[in-house]
């Protein structure tokens, strides 16, 4: 009968070292080899596309969306040094397509402010001095996001833009010495202002 009390020997010792080496080898091989590519769409050793491993981490081709889908255009005057905003509430994950052109110089700038932010905060996303712009955008917070566009030419100019996406209302606010207008959809129905918290 064997000894309860015999100590490990050497080899015993260096069995077990080797086998969690052995393991973690084989768990870091799993972690780069399949698990990034199938979860992530991450492949550093190009098993995922060897083993077809990288379709399954990618995004799904349908994203279903809330809310109405809207197909909006119009057509915004500005006198020479007049600007105009344009805003769009989009929550967080809508997507909307939007081209737009000017017939004279215009700088302008797309940005966003989030539900909640301090007056006067917005994020801009793209400013530059061009007469047209097409493209798509995804809301990346709940809140108001669009284009303020100035004339900076010395004749008055007409902002042609078509959007469609899943936006909930179109608002417009001009430079005047009384503030901004009444706000109206793109379809000319009044837009309710928010109250204010």
């Amino acid at each position: 009968m064997a000894n309860a009390n015999a100590s490990v020997s050497p080899s015993s010792v260096k069995k077990i070292l080797l086998s969690t080496f052995g393991a973690l080898v084989v768990a870091v091989a799993l972690l780069f080899g399949a698990i990034l590519p199938a979860e992530y769409g991450l492949d550093p050793l190009g098993t995922g596309s060897l083993l077809g491993l990288n379709a399954l981490g990618q995004e799904q081709p349908i994203s279903t969306q809330p809310g109405e889908y809207r197909v909006d255009s119009g057509e915004l005057s500005l006198y020479p040094a007049e600007w105009v905003e344009y805003f769009y509430r989009l929550d967080e994950g809508s997507s909307m397509l939007f081209s737009w052109e000017a017939n004279g110089p215009v700088e302008y700038n797309f940005h966003a402010a989030p539900d909640g932010a301090p007056p006067g905060y917005a994020e801009s996303f793209d400013a530059q001095a061009q007469n047209s712009g097409f493209g798509t955008y995804t809301a990346p917070f709940d809140g108001i996001h669009g284009w303020y566009w100035e004339n900076v030419g010395t004749e008055p100019i007409t902002i042609s833009i078509s959007t469609a996406g899943f936006y909930l209302s179109v608002q417009e606010g001009r430079a005047r010495a009384s503030g901004f207008k009444d706000l109206t959809d793109l379809r000319g129905n009044p837009i309710p202002r928010q109250p204010e918290n």
